[in-house]
């Protein structure tokens, strides 16, 4: 049956003209800095805008560097790169850098974010979504966490007083891309056992082994794993409860919903108290329509959740009548 035009319009997705934003993080001595230095470098085609934290520790090659612009005095400076990149120190506040950084979008197609080793990036990211002139003309596309493969392990089982949370776990658990760095300093049984450890504590993430931060530059830019609009159903519903309820401890949550009455797959996403979706690719021929959520966070009771989403599903009474 062909398509009317309010079907096809419902099907249909608009262009996202905003700036994409990659957030960069990990522990301290993961390969940041030789990351984002290699990033600077690579003829990937994109003028990018990085963005570098007060205690980061990015010190970006001095040849790359052209021109200096202070903003203010031993505080924000901007740099120019001889590659046509921009490289910025943001001190206190993140959201005043990025509206400084839209008047100047003409400058750059794409801002890369590197985060403090000690940060829990949740703030980060929910920027994109409560400041409302950030989340305008820009969208988060993706979080990629470097792992230093020889002292991970001593990082995500370090205890903290008062129980604070984890920060080198809460980088993992974030992550849409994880970059399993400095591999060759540890032996194929110790990546085995980390890249497990990686999996168990966040399921989602694609994991890449590497060495020196030399990963492909479509690894990290281009991501598109907060690339969503806002949707509408019952499961937002009992999401919302959910997250009101327990969203300290719901780090991330991402699936792929059969909608009723849709002809694509719905792909959602969650950080703490947000969650958006957007249609995905139409469903295949033949292809089993089923509905799939991931929830990563601290202590969660995975038969309740169970329980609540399956309270979402269409029931044979609730269908409309063919």
């Amino acid at each position: 049956m062909a398509d009317t035009p309010s079907s096809a319009d419902a099907s249909a997705v608009e262009p996202d003209m905003r700036i994409p934003v990659t957030v960069i993080t990990g522990w301290l001595g993961s390969g940041k800095t030789t990351l984002l230095n290699h990033l600077l470098k690579a003829d990937h085609g994109h003028r990018l805008a990085v963005i570098e934290n007060e205690f980061g520790e990015v010190d970006v090659d001095s040849e790359l560097v052209s021109i200096r612009e202070d903003l203010e005095p031993g505080q924000e400076q901007i740099m120019m790169l001889n590659n046509g990149c921009l490289c910025c120190t943001v001190r206190d506040d993140l959201v005043d850098m990025l509206n400084r950084l839209i008047e100047r979008r003409d400058q750059f197609d794409r801002i890369v974010i590197e985060t403090t080793g000690l940060a829990n990036p949740a703030p980060i990211i929910q920027t994109f979504f409560i400041e409302e002139s950030v989340a305008i003309n820009m969208k988060l596309d993706g979080l990629v966490t470097l792992v230093d493969a020889k002292h991970v392990e001593q990082h995500l089982n370090e205890k903290k007083q008062g129980g604070a949370v984890n920060e080198a776990l809460e980088q993992v658990a974030y992550a849409d891309r994880i970059v399993l760095n400095k591999t060759d300093l540890v032996s194929p049984e110790d990546i085995e056992r980390v890249t497990e450890r990686l999996k168990g504590i966040n399921g989602m993430a694609t994991i890449l082994k590497a060495t020196r931060a030399q990963v492909p530059t479509d690894y990290v830019l281009g991501v598109g794993g907060f690339d969503l609009e806002r949707i509408d159903a019952d499961i937002n519903f009992w999401l919302g409860a959910l997250v009101e309820m327990r969203s300290e401890d719901l780090y991330r949550m991402k699936g792929v919903l059969a909608i009723q009455g849709f002809d694509r797959r719905f792909v959602c996403q969650g950080v703490h108290m947000l969650f958006e979706g957007m249609p995905d690719r139409p469903w295949k021929e033949g292809e089993k329509r089923t509905s799939k959520m991931v929830f990563i966070g601290k202590d969660l009771d995975g038969a309740l959740l169970k329980e609540g989403f399956e309270a979402c599903r269409v029931k044979p009474d609730d269908a409309p009548a063919s």
